[in-house]
């Protein structure tokens, strides 16, 4: 009896060791091919309407107004979906989330390439945003519940390629696609070569549902229900395809966790299971009067000031830079020799005035395809500049001081694109500018993992990315605002943004070495 009991117990596992028994093989490989399409799919919906609107504008009449609401309404979905998804993924579990997340994602996408005007663009734009934040969202936590601790940061480093891939794929995309001249008619319905390139970008995320159907439900999402039988089956089919090994022969025959196991338990009807998810919620949401207090109230509305006036300036940049490129390589073609910016943002708030054969003209050298080259080096040179700068942050004195003087010269850099005088100089710019904020923009998500305790963490990120976003719409709003001003006016508000990230930056001290709390 002793030693039947004592085989038992060997038999028996928590999550990080029956995880750790499966090893890392062909099965790793495969989930972490389905959940590329899903992160790609979210940067192609926040990233798409950039590169579309200089050949749309002509199609849908667009003021800059109309190309900044474009720009907001992405965003402006994900704001509003960003809590909703977390509940329904953390109710109804990952694989549905990312199975019909994905597939109503994409059908909004392609009734987007469907639109014969920019009120109905922007509907489904903002459906759009509205979806793709739950996928996304959840399949990060999928792709590290399916991994242990000995894999899990480098699974993390894949998210951050695979969304530096997507930001150099849609300029790629672009460059291939918005060149060829296709237009054709179905009943009363026109189509253009960009409604072609949104449609193309439907497929990553309709690709990401379909596939996720071939792979099981995360094993921690279930142990966390009480469902160790499930979890178990899954860990299982993990062990066989990694190990080439039958079920049978993994070793685990038992986990262990704090959830009482439900294994046997009947099936709780959906409106229970929606009613246990909001107690669970608003005893979250009671752990949070922490953050409403000393020390945490202050540094967390540093944090939020923060990264609001950080996204706010780099995605008013980014996301007007298709535009921009645009501007100028359409003056070098026609020899234009002004191709300031203070010129190029002028031709912009002019272009609905131009008749009708000017817009034409302005749309034939819109899809040249030499205007995307540059998009494609700027995103380049972010991938490589990731790559190149996150080795140097093991160093403690790099990683306390980075921020501070990267949003130090980029209140140079953002002023500096004033002076930009042609294409190329813009390029340059603006690809040290976008890389640099987008080291900042992951630093500060790092640095909030320090600062705060775990029972905040989460809600802190949260909280965090949803005032980014906040920024991102209300930065692409207030830019053509400030085109129309004057042209110094965009310029000098976000030199002015800059610096107040700057001095927040200055005011918060982190030691990145501290042990989390």
């Amino acid at each position: 009896m002793g030693d039947i009991k004592k085989n038992s117990e060997e038999a028996a596992a928590d999550f990080e060791t029956a995880i750790a028994e499966c090893g890392f093989g062909l099965f790793n490989i495969l989930m972490m091919c389905c959940a590329a399409p899903c992160l790609m799919a979210m940067v192609f919906s926040a990233s798409a309407m950039s590169y579309v609107m200089p050949t749309a504008e002509c199609d849908l009449q667009l003021t800059p107004f109309d190309k900044g609401l474009l720009n907001a309404v992405t965003y402006g979905g994900m704001i509003m979906g960003a809590i909703p998804w977390g509940f329904i993924a953390d109710t109804m579990g990952r694989r549905p989330v990312l199975i019909w997340g994905g597939w109503i994602d994409g059908i909004f996408v392609l009734c987007a390439a469907l639109c014969q005007d920019s009120t109905q663009l922007m509907v489904f734009k903002f459906l759009d945003g509205l979806i793709i934040c739950g996928p996304f969202a959840v399949v990060v936590s999928y792709l590290a519940e399916f991994h242990g601790k000995k894999h899990r940061p480098y699974v993390m480093l894949f998210v951050g390629l695979c969304v530096s891939a997507g930001a150099t794929c849609v300029p790629i995309l672009a460059y291939l696609l918005l060149p060829v001249h296709i237009l054709f008619s179905v009943g009363k319905m026109n189509f253009h070569t960009w409604q072609i390139f949104l449609l193309v970008t439907a497929l990553p995320i309709l690709l990401s549902g379909f596939l996720h159907i071939f792979l099981p439900e995360s094993p921690k999402f279930l142990m966390a229900q009480g469902q160790y039988n499930k979890a178990l089956e899954s860990l299982q089919r993990i062990y066989a395809v990694n190990k080439r090994k039958t079920r049978d022969s993994y070793s685990v025959k038992h986990l262990t966790d704090a959830t009482p196991d439900r294994s046997n338990a009947p099936d709780r009807p959906p409106q229970q299971r929606f009613t246990q998810a909001k107690l669970k919620f608003l005893e979250g949401v009671g752990q949070l009067r922490p953050m409403f207090s000393k020390p945490y109230l202050c540094i967390s509305l540093q944090v939020y000031c923060l990264h609001f006036c950080q996204i706010m300036c780099v995605s008013s940049v980014r996301l007007w830079l298709p535009q921009i490129f645009a501007t100028m390589h359409t003056f070098e073609l026609q020899g234009i020799n002004d191709t300031s910016m203070c010129n190029v943002l002028d031709h912009n708030s002019q272009v609905r005035s131009m008749d009708s054969e000017s817009m034409r003209q302005e749309c034939d050298l819109h899809m040249d395809p030499g205007i995307y080259k540059d998009n494609i080096i700027v995103a380049a040179v972010g991938v490589f500049g990731f790559l190149m700068i996150f080795p140097l942050m093991r160093i403690p004195l790099v990683a306390n001081h980075i921020l501070k003087v990267f949003l130090f010269v980029c209140v140079f850099l953002a002023g500096g694109l004033y002076f930009a005088k042609s294409a190329l100089v813009t390029m340059i710019i603006a690809s040290v500018y976008v890389t640099m904020m987008g080291v900042c923009a992951t630093i500060i998500i790092g640095m909030s993992v320090v600062m705060f305790p775990t029972l905040m963490r989460t809600m802190v990120l949260m909280l965090i990315m949803t005032f980014g976003r906040l920024g991102s719409v209300a930065g692409n709003i207030l830019l053509p605002v400030f085109m129309q001003i004057s042209c110094h006016a965009p310029f000098l508000w976000l030199m002015a943004l800059m610096s107040i990230a700057f001095i927040f930056s200055v005011f918060l001290k982190v030691d990145v070495q501290q042990p989390l709390a």
